[in-house]
């Protein structure tokens, strides 16, 4: 498989908990609006929401672990998913601060910055990768009769515990020097003015996936060098007063994410809505729909960005550069709004009133402007490059275009058990099947030898089409009635549905 279909895999692994990260953020967007200068503490309903959403939102490399490890899976196991979690719980305990002064014999205050940091994406997406091939790997392992409770799926976890001590120990090594290598790049262009803050914004999207974007935040939005800000702009009257921000400097960090999350990545989640394949934009606007109001409103962006930043990595290089040329626009023009959560309709309206504010309203038009930018952008690129992003997936949609859906009803009791026994039959026997997977309304089997599956007997059993991919792998379209057929074939064929 290529590096692009593997980080394809990891994208669409990453849809479950994906899935869940609108809901969150909106509840903290309430929260946040409700009470936006306690921050909960003058209000117990905004820190309930607040609360709520952030049990969800704080814990994403948590979701991450679990369900790239879960998606990535052979058979989409419950035990893939228990050995990311417990992946990333081993690697993460031991890369705590106090745990890495104990294993290096050093005080506490000489650990790295870097390890209090750990607990980000890239940490919670390499440890799914991991348990997931893993899984795939020794799921099936059979250990002697002394520790046959230990085989298979529960071998798994076991062996991913110990799998993480050494990656866990190569961390400790390389990721102090990736941290400080961002940092000293942070430094390195705050001379250069709006063109900085430019550059600044490129990288500060384009390290999103990675998780690594705190990093070089904290050198321009905090005390790391002498910018601060966030603090500076939040300061308001107080810090001109104290001679801490300029008027229509202070901010240039922060103003042009507002055209983007509030304009410019909706435009980009209609562009995949419109590019996704007719029977699957139901599916698809929900998404998105979820996903940019939660961009639109609290400036929570990981929603739709993490739809289509493994899926079609170019469109993600694109949104950075996107990224990067609003937030010089702004802070060239001078255009400044600042945030205390994020660049959303929620911020913006409270940094109106904060004197330090100069023609916020303007990045409204140029959000506009953006929405536009991001959606014809990301719609010729979709089509030009065919990108598999949500709703247009070779193995994900429902059918082709063109291709009829069948017609027959959805199969239910003993009508699937007779309608499976049927399907093994017609694709060559229990005998020729290696796997057997579905999507929403295709059989996905692989077998030894495809040329036995016998497509006019699929039609005549209710099938609108066979796909044969090469000499293994084909695809039967059955309709909505694909994961019924699926399971009731697993039990038929034993185990998990795999034959070796």
């Amino acid at each position: 498989m290529s590096v692009l279909g593997y980080m394809q895999k990891i994208g669409r692994a990453l849809m479950v908990p994906v899935a869940v990260l609108p809901a969150a953020a909106i509840m903290m967007g309430v929260g946040y609006w409700l009470d936006p200068n306690g921050w909960g503490a003058d209000s117990a309903v905004a820190a309930f929401l607040i609360q709520a959403g952030a049990a969800i939102i704080d814990k994403m490399a948590i979701l991450f672990a679990v369900g790239v490890a879960y998606g990535m899976s052979k058979d989409k196991d419950g035990a893939a998913a228990l050995a990311g979690l417990v992946g990333y719980l081993v690697l993460t305990t031991l890369l705590k601060p106090n745990v890495v002064a104990q294993i290096q014999g050093i005080a506490l205050e000489q650990v790295p910055v870097a390890f209090k940091k750990i607990e980000n994406q890239f940490v919670g997406i390499l440890c799914g990768v991991i348990a997931a091939e893993l899984y795939n790997r020794f799921s099936g392992v059979e250990l002697n009769k002394a520790l046959a409770f230990f085989s298979g799926r529960r071998l798994v976890p076991i062996i991913t515990s110990v799998v993480m001590i050494f990656v866990s120990f190569a961390l400790m090594a390389i990721w102090p020097y990736v941290y400080d290598a961002l940092v000293h790049f942070g430094e390195s262009i705050v001379g250069q003015g709006a063109a900085g803050a430019g550059i600044y914004a490129f990288f500060n999207r384009l390290l999103i996936p990675v998780g690594l974007h705190h990093a070089l935040n904290s050198v321009f939005w905090f005390d790391v060098a002498g910018i601060n800000d966030i603090p500076n702009f939040l300061g308001g009257a107080k810090s001109l007063a104290e001679g801490k921000a300029v008027l229509g400097v202070t901010g240039m960090y922060q103003a042009g994410f507002f055209p983007i999350m509030m304009f410019g990545l909706p435009g980009a989640g209609l562009a995949i809505y419109r590019a996704a394949k007719p029977e699957n934009k139901a599916r698809v606007a929900s998404l998105m729909m979820a996903a940019s109001f939660a961009s639109f409103f609290t400036g929570v962006t990981e929603p739709l960005e993490f739809s289509f930043m493994f899926v079609a990595p170019q469109l993600y290089l694109l949104h950075a550069l996107l990224t990067g040329v609003s937030v010089f626009v702004a802070a060239q023009m001078h255009w400044i709004a600042g945030f205390g959560f994020s660049a959303g309709l929620v911020d913006l309206a409270l940094s109106a009133r904060n004197p330090l504010a100069v023609n916020w309203y303007l990045l409204i038009g140029q959000g506009l402007v953006f929405f536009a930018i991001y959606y014809f952008s990301f719609s010729f690129v979709i089509r030009a490059l065919s990108l598999k992003t949500p709703g247009r997936e070779d193995g994900e949609s429902s059918t082709p275009v063109g291709e009829a859906v069948p017609s027959v009803a959805p199969a239910v009791g003993g009508e699937s058990k007779g309608l499976a026994l049927a399907y093994l039959a017609l694709i060559g026997g229990a005998s020729n099947v290696i796997d057997v997977d579905a999507c929403i309304s295709r059989l996905r089997l692989t077998l030894k030898d495809s040329a036995l599956v016998d497509e006019a007997a699929a039609k005549r059993t209710g099938a609108s089409g066979v796909i044969r991919l090469n000499n293994q792998s084909v695809q039967i379209v059955v309709g909505t009635q694909a994961e019924l057929l699926a399971a009731e074939m697993k039990k038929l064929l034993g185990s998990d549905g795999a034959r070796n």
